[in-house]
């Protein structure tokens, strides 16, 4: 079942919203610069040219319009120039409206594209021990849901920061044309920002739940489709979907309420402008009665604030959507607190050949359980080891060890001399091939799946697949290497997935080969083919997980485990003197007859 881990749930506790939000705009901005100034001075080209559409418009009404309510000769050259006047006024709004809205979306396309590769730059660098304790759902969650909501917020500040152009060009155009008006009118904005305060309180932690849940729905979704096989098998299809209903009732819960708190904001936010409009035409109609102020004046300003109804919504929008993208930041933001292994200063390179491999007081422990404690054992260059060991001896985690996919808790793993910490992360890649017992096929050819990096030649695939015993059955299906394998390899068998697997690793010539019980899925005869084509083909270090008394005798040496520590090091032969050895190989032995 899916574990939710508490950092899923965390919310900005320090700052206000608004601090936060703006300090997450401008990393943002930082990153992309060039595209949102472009888009800001679009959305300043709008601002200048929507107030002086409003100045024309009120000259339109005094030169033009009003001279014909008085029966006054109406001048040609002036309706001209006043059309042409609208015309480029238009034109010039239209562009900045282009400008801002282009370059805004590139601007928040671009930083999504960014957070995306950081997160997954970081999900790489992080240790293997990281993401087994992670839900895969969840880490979807932040690759998709929280980089698009974290960026959400950019979409509307051009228009936003637009809104603080026009306010001051409108500020300008209001104050020269009445100031009494001019303090009516920007009356709205201290008003409009001591609301959205109170709003940003009510909806931060409601837009944490909300993405909390996503989490958690997500996760609980991927678990269920990748365990499809086990909840058919146990009949467990209704709980799945009670589960899944569960997480999905909450996250609507949290997102209802969410709409609820914007509700109840955003008509308070549409009504303040028209509320002003309202109380501009009062004082105006006054104002005009005492004589200081024209008719084409109070349409200006009326004009002024129909125009500047909408450019607030979006200001508004803007600040509602600052609690969920600082949020989603916040989430982004404890993935990338987690500690990445430093790289060595110097990395170290293998030389060619077989390497050695020597295991120093090693100790694993997940949390306060201890998986592996004080294991040391050698494995000489070209020699085939066998891992033995009854369940829950620490095996698996013992390969993945001297793979370098988990670090020691205590101790070290020297491979060809040189402490794996400190190899060159490709040289180690190229250098050791691991093959686990559940092997992963892409929904790809065989070709693709074994030549994962593309850079061998089909000779190459074709040797590679010859010693995994995987070449015949290859040959038989009707695209042969062609053949696209299904998601997850569906359409081959486990054993069949299991040479596979073996042969990616092979094509890479390793110098180091562990198999993790590799073959279980296999018959025994195909085993011994296999193994003995690795003996005799290759030249290289095996070190096998054997659970098969035929694959134990094949080994130069066995290591056997008990309880996560050495019980003891020898030939199969030497080892049978240990009465729970002798128990657990005669077990194996009486499970394969």
């Amino acid at each position: 079942m899916t574990a939710i881990n508490s950092e899923e749930a965390q919310i900005p506790a320090d700052g206000s919203i608004l601090r936060l939000g703006l300090g997450l705009v401008r990393r943002q901005v930082a990153a992309h610069p060039g595209p949102f100034a472009a888009s800001v001075i679009g959305a300043a080209l709008f601002a200048l040219f929507t107030v002086v559409n409003t100045v024309v418009l009120g000259r339109v009404v005094d030169d033009v319009v009003t001279p014909i309510f008085d029966d006054d000769q109406l001048d040609q050259g002036l309706v001209t120039s006043a059309v042409i006047a609208v015309i480029v006024v238009t034109v010039l709004r239209v562009i900045g409206v282009v400008m801002r809205r282009y370059f805004a979306g590139m601007t928040a396309e671009r930083v999504t594209r960014s957070t995306r590769h950081q997160l997954t730059d970081q999900y790489l660098g992080l240790p293997l021990e990281w993401h087994q304790t992670r839900p895969t759902g969840q880490l979807l969650a932040h690759a998709e849901g929280d980089t698009e909501v974290a960026a959400e917020v950019l979409h509307p500040l051009p228009f936003s920061l637009g809104v603080a152009f026009l306010a001051f060009f409108a500020a300008i155009s209001l104050l020269l044309a009445d100031p009494l008006l001019a303090v009516v009118a920007l009356a709205i904005f201290p008003t409009l920002i001591l609301f959205n305060r109170y709003y940003s309180d009510r909806v931060k932690h409601p837009a944490a739940r909300v993405q909390h849940s996503l989490g958690v729905a997500s996760a609980i979704a991927h678990e269920s489709f990748d365990g499809a096989l086990v909840v058919k098998t146990l009949g467990r299809e209704a709980e799945e979907v009670d589960r899944f209903e569960a997480a999905v009732d909450d996250l609507r819960a949290n997102r209802v309420e969410v709409g609820y708190t914007r509700a109840a904001f955003e008509p308070v936010l549409d009504a303040l402008p028209n509320i002003g409009i309202v109380v501009v035409l009062v004082v105006g109609v006054y104002r005009i009665d005492a004589g200081a102020l024209r008719p084409g004046e109070l349409v200006q300003i009326a004009a002024l604030f129909s125009v500047l109804a909408f450019p607030m919504r979006v200001l508004g929008f803007f600040l509602e959507m600052m609690p969920p993208s600082v949020v989603a930041q916040a989430r982004l933001d404890g993935i990338y607190e987690a500690e990445i292994p430093a790289p060595p200063a110097a990395p170290a390179a293998l030389e060619q050949g077989p390497v050695g491999v020597q295991a120093i007081n090693v100790g694993v422990a997940y949390g306060s359980a201890t998986v592996l404690d004080d294991v040391s054992f050698t494995v000489e260059p070209g020699e085939v080891v066998a891992i033995v060991g009854s369940t829950a001896s620490g095996k698996s985690s013992l390969v993945q060890v001297l793979a370098g996919l988990v670090a020691p808790s205590t101790g070290a793993v020297q491979v060809g001399g040189v402490d794996i910490s400190q190899l060159d992360p490709d040289s180690r890649t190229n250098a050791v091939g691991l093959v686990f017992q559940e092997s992963f096929l892409f929904a790809d050819s065989i070709t693709a799946n074994i030549d994962v990096a593309g850079t061998a030649t089909q000779a190459d695939v074709v040797a590679a697949a010859k010693v995994a015993s995987a070449d015949e059955f290859i040959e038989v299906l009707d695209h042969g290497y062609a053949t696209i394998v299904g998601e997850r390899g569906v359409t081959l068998s486990g054993g069949q997935r299991q040479r596979v697997a073996l042969a990616r690793a092979l094509v890479r010539r390793p110098q180091l080969l562990v198999l993790d019980d590799a073959t279980s899925a296999v018959d025994a005869a195909i085993e011994q083919t296999i193994l003995s084509s690795l003996q005799s083909t290759l030249s290289m270090t095996t070190v096998i997980v054997a659970q098969r008394l035929s694959t134990i005798e094949l080994a130069d040496r066995v290591v056997y485990l008990a309880d996560g520590s050495v019980a003891g090091i020898g030939t199969h032969a030497e080892l049978l003197s240990i009465p729970s050895y002798e128990s657990l190989v005669s077990a194996y032995e009486e499970a394969s007859s």
